[in-house]
């Protein structure tokens, strides 16, 4: 009994490790924007500083100007070729880099490398790409293909939908623009809403903290206080807590549609803090209750905060254009199919440890320790201020991996 619940710590503090040396709602991801003409092709790479120090070991810092950068531009450009080879209907081709602009955002400032592919001199209908940009230093980095303009395929002005996805394990992919590319884009945005759910581990954490009680139900004492009392069927209790993980989905559905289509705006800092206080709440809501019996209102209300999370990060890539609307179906498609993936993981073993006495030591403690990193959480996105702990948890996270064989 001591070994299953200290396993159930251990994943716990593991996940905590992670969230600490990862940014919520910041994934590491670099971009190749192609656009298509009938009589050339153009396209840019977009890098964050972070990115390229990481794989060049610069010092990019904010508040570089275009002319500061001049003297890395070379080693940047030779990297980004070295990189990124395109293919079109088997002839190899060049990226001619241009004037190169920055621009700032959330995740951080972004170089835009604009190159010309000279020698493409009609549209191709096969595109080969070989894409390696960062792996060997990140292996959770992915690399996003987005066909900006490609009228055969009715794409004009894209800017946030994805044709293609690599990651370390997925360098070399073909995209055949003589297919109608609406599919594509839309099984790729469920691939991304699926991602931003893993990579978006305050939205793990507020789950968990619906997870713990899941698997028993509060019942009054005499005395006035309350005890836990383990649930008998496993089929009930799945879809409880399955309609309340949907209640979260229409939720952040909502906010995410209303926010991509600008009516509404918030303070992306104002609503990562709530995003943080929502896990603190949802575990005192465990240890007392707050919200009665109604742990479908906690999912439905914050579910509103984190849809405007999940826009912040879509917005600074430009969601938009006639496929936005295929977009955001795809998108939240994907944030279920990863929900209900996170649900299916966690509740077996939470159903198996539900009639143990301990189990109502692992509720208190388990939403402490929610609360505590909520905090933690919530003063860093609230007077936005890096603690210099996040750098010491993020080695010992990564010797701890590397320890069990991840």
């Amino acid at each position: 009994m001591s070994t299953l619940i200290s396993r159930f710590f251990f994943s716990l503090v593991l996940t905590v490790i992670s969230m600490t040396s990862s940014l919520a709602h910041a994934p590491d991801q670099s971009y190749l924007y192609l656009r298509i003409y009938e009589n050339h092709t153009e396209g840019t790479v977009e890098m964050t500083f972070k990115d390229i120090n990481t794989a060049l070991g610069l010092s990019l810092e904010r508040g570089m100007s275009v002319d500061d950068l001049k003297p890395h531009l070379p080693a940047i450009q030779s990297y980004m070729s070295q990189r990124i080879r395109l293919q079109a209907d088997g002839t190899s081709y060049r990226m001619l880099f241009i004037e190169p602009e920055l621009f700032e955002a959330k995740l951080g400032v972004f170089l835009r490398a604009h190159f010309e592919l000279p020698g493409m001199e009609e549209a191709p209908k096969t595109v080969d790409v070989d894409y390696d940009v960062l792996f060997d230093k990140d292996p959770k980095h992915q690399g996003m293909l987005v066909i900006g303009h490609h009228w055969k395929s009715g794409i004009v002005n894209n800017e946030g939908i994805p044709s293609l996805i690599f990651s370390k394990d997925d360098t070399q992919q073909s995209l055949e623009l003589a297919d109608a590319s609406m599919w594509r884009g839309f099984k790729n945005m469920v691939r991304l809403g699926m991602y931003h759910i893993y990579i978006g581990l305050d939205h793990i954490l507020f789950l968990l903290a619906l997870l713990l009680p899941a698997v028993v139900r509060r019942q009054p004492r005499p005395d006035g206080g309350y005890q836990w009392n383990p649930v008998e069927g496993f089929m009930p209790a799945f879809w409880y807590i399955l309609s309340i993980v949907t209640w979260f989905t229409i939720a952040h559905s909502i906010t995410l549609a209303l926010a991509a289509f600008q009516v509404i705006n918030l303070s992306s800092r104002v609503v990562e803090s709530i995003i943080a206080l929502s896990i603190a709440l949802a575990a005192l809501h465990n240890i007392r209750p707050i919200f009665g019996k109604r742990e479908w209102l906690i999912a439905l209300g914050f579910g509103l905060f984190h849809g405007l999370g999940f826009a912040s990060v879509l917005g600074e890539k430009g969601l938009n254009g006639e496929f936005m609307t295929w977009s955001l179906l795809g998108f939240n498609v994907g944030v279920e199919l990863g929900q209900i993936l996170i649900v299916v993981a966690f509740f077996p073993f939470l159903f198996f440890l539900r009639k143990r006495n301990t189990y109502p030591q692992i509720i208190t403690y388990g939403s402490y320790l929610l609360i505590a990193i909520s905090i933690y959480w919530f003063i860093e996105r609230s007077f936005e201020v890096d603690f210099l702990l996040d750098n010491y948890i993020g080695k010992a996270k990564d010797k701890i991996l590397s320890f069990i064989g991840l």
